[in-house]
């Protein structure tokens, strides 16, 4: 018999076994509730369940303490089966205070579980989060499993002897927290303690104080008697094909595709960005990465960055920027500059709440028709969607790829979910990967920069002072012949038709759209495209339990579309399309292909529930029967 064994023999606890479980700590944005949910998730990558996370924080950079809107969340969702979403409803709700229990009681299930911070629930912190009575005693939490502990007692006890301020022995809460969590769902704390160790390497009495927080959570939970109803929840391993995994982010993922895509091409990259949230971290990343071919540069505003990336692809190198919604407006001049010299840039967008400053720190999917048309005078570009974290790594390659080779730039949008999602991903192997090296242009004879390459219509890439082959690009419309400035009216024609045709010529070499889950016609397809894939895909599983005949497609090219689906998409009777916006892709879908689709839209800052794609979906059925 096993510690836990005899734990729950000894306070007669039920054990209960689940396929998932969402977990959701909150509390202030200085309670350490991100770091909380990233130990619980590495902790439970290693125990072997499949896993989505969501960290939720508040734009102010520290709101007032004890505030509804500024509380700051971090949501995971694991279990034994393929996990894609972050989860609907919450089982467990940590919350640390009123206002994260105020905020987030409204998506706990009946009968849920809360565990609660007691101590913070003081008549001020009660005032702060508009509670009228103490609800760990007006009855209002009847319908939920409470475990109410004076956590803050606690921890000033375990951490006492370890000559830390009171204001900071209070900041171990979250650790307290978390090992009464990882005592729930029998998680390993040694991943925490190595970590906490390697954060406070320089603050050891700091790591020794977390790290007793953390182990007497876990012993509380061990010894006390807790209350009736309160279950240790087991979720079994879940069964991942065979490989090394490692926790991914889609910032992580974005940053290491575009320098393996760097490799791949065998060019040195130049990444110029000005910080924006929730973009800055694509920056961060890869100004730690030196040791590979990536030069990293912050400039001192959005054009600046742009203009230098601009820059390094005329030199020779490839230049990448990034930004989210404000800050792709202000590169637009940027990029068309791009575009009409034909220089490779690759951008990418990690969407936010718009429009203006809107919410910063939430996800939205309102960039879709900017990144196609935000540009003066017609500039096509390639625009391609990451759809999963992981597939963030795949995509950026593809982006590095297309700029190259297409002498584009090439958006490439993720958003705030997919930015701050992690999930375990398999580590791939590089070799695998097909190279597309770079040639630059090295004949002098006959040069001129207007040349192109007969299959692709990309102009040739020469480095500028190449003996021989000196040259000049610009904004300037230029001759089709030679490249030299022309204001010829036949000519701005010829080479806005050459700019078209070469981006549509993309789509004879990219995959042909295939359907993710279900037939490849029938009743109802769910379209979809970037982070609303995992809702999507699990909201058309289990209508397919039902018996019920629908299918997901998910677009990741989106300029050009790929070349069979409108015909895929004429071969069913219904077509819905979720987005986190008002109906972009549909206004798309339904120009190109003249398909009357149904939208299904959410501009909350959230991501798609995938109750909410379910609902949706039968709604689609339903109209079939009533016209059948």
């Amino acid at each position: 018999m096993n510690l836990v064994e005899e734990v729950l023999n000894e306070h007669h606890l039920e054990e209960k076994t689940v396929v998932d479980v969402v977990v959701r700590f909150a509390g202030d944005s200085g309670d350490g509730m991100q770091m909380s949910g990233a130990n619980f998730t590495q902790a439970t990558a290693l125990y072997g369940n499949d896993l989505s996370t969501f960290p939720d924080f508040p734009a102010e950079i520290r709101a007032p303490v004890g505030s509804t809107f500024g509380v700051s969340s971090f949501q995971i969702y694991f279990g034994a089966e393929d996990v894609t979403t972050c989860g609907d409803a919450i089982d467990v709700l940590v919350a640390m205070n009123p206002a994260a229990l105020t905020t987030n009681i409204h998506n706990l299930i009946d009968g849920g579980m809360i565990i609660v911070d007691s101590g913070s629930f003081s008549d001020k912190n009660l005032r702060k989060a508009k509670y009228e009575t103490n609800p760990l005693e007006d009855g209002s939490l009847d319908a939920y499993r409470v475990l109410d502990i004076d956590i803050s007692h606690h921890v000033l006890a375990a951490v006492e002897s370890y000559g830390l301020g009171h204001k900071d022995a209070l900041r171990c809460k979250n650790m307290w927290a978390l090992g009464l969590v990882m005592w729930l769902f029998d998680r390993d704390r040694t991943a925490t303690i190595e970590s906490l160790r390697k954060k406070f390497a320089k603050k050891t009495a700091v790591a020794d104080a977390n790290i007793a927080a953390l182990n007497a959570g876990h012993a509380y939970a061990e010894t006390v008697e807790l209350p009736a109803g309160i279950h240790v929840y087991k979720v079994p391993k879940a069964r991942l094909a065979a490989g090394e995994y490692r926790n991914i982010t889609g910032t992580e993922a974005l940053a290491w595709g575009l320098l393996a895509g760097a490799e791949l091409a065998d060019i040195d990259m130049l990444f110029a960005s000005y910080p924006i949230t929730p973009a800055t971290n694509v920056l961060h990343e890869l100004s730690g990465k030196r040791d590979f071919r990536v030069n990293t540069f912050q400039a001192e505003d959005e054009i600046a960055a742009v203009g230098a990336a601009i820059g390094a692809s005329f030199a020779g190198s490839l230049g990448v920027t990034s930004s989210s919604g404000p800050g792709i407006a202000l590169k637009a001049e940027g990029i068309a500059l791009a575009a009409a010299a034909e220089l490779p840039l690759v951008v990418a967008n990690t969407q936010r709440g718009g429009p203006s400053t809107g919410l910063p720190t939430k996800t939205e999917q309102s960039d879709l028709l900017m990144s196609m048309y935000g540009r003066h005078g017609d500039t096509p570009m390639p625009v391609i969607a990451a759809c999963t974290p992981g597939d963030c790594f795949e995509l950026a390659i593809e982006a590095v790829r297309l700029a190259t080779q297409y002498m584009t730039p090439v958006m490439l949008l993720t958003d705030g979910y997919l930015a701050n999602a992690a999930e375990p991903w398999k580590i791939p192997d590089v070799d695998k990967f097909e190279a597309f090296p770079v040639k630059h242009y090295d004949n002098p004879v006959g040069f001129m920069p207007s040349m192109r390459d007969e299959r692709t219509l990309a102009r040739v890439w020469a480095k500028p002072g190449t003996p021989g082959m000196e040259h000049r690009i610009g904004g300037i419309e230029r001759s089709h012949e030679t490249g030299n400035i022309s204001y010829d009216p036949d000519n701005h024609q010829k080479m806005t038709d050459l700019r078209k045709a070469k981006i549509e010529g993309i789509a004879k070499e990219i995959p042909l759209q295939e359907v993710i889950l279900g037939n490849e016609s029938g009743k109802v397809a769910v379209v979809g495209w970037g982070s609303t894939f995992g809702a999507i895909h699990q909201a058309v599983k289990r209508i397919r339990k039902e018996g019920l005949d629908v299918s997901h497609i998910h677009i990741r090219y989106i300029s050009p579309l790929p070349r069979n689906l409108g015909e895929l998409l004429a071969g069913f009777d219904k077509v819905l399309i979720p987005e986190m916006n008002t109906g972009q892709l549909i206004r798309l879908i339904r120009a190109e292909f003249l398909i009357d689709a149904e939208g299904l839209s959410k501009v909350s800052g959230q991501p798609f529930k995938i109750g909410e794609v379910i609902a949706a979906i039968h709604e689609e059925f339903a109209k079939l029967e009533q016209t059948s």
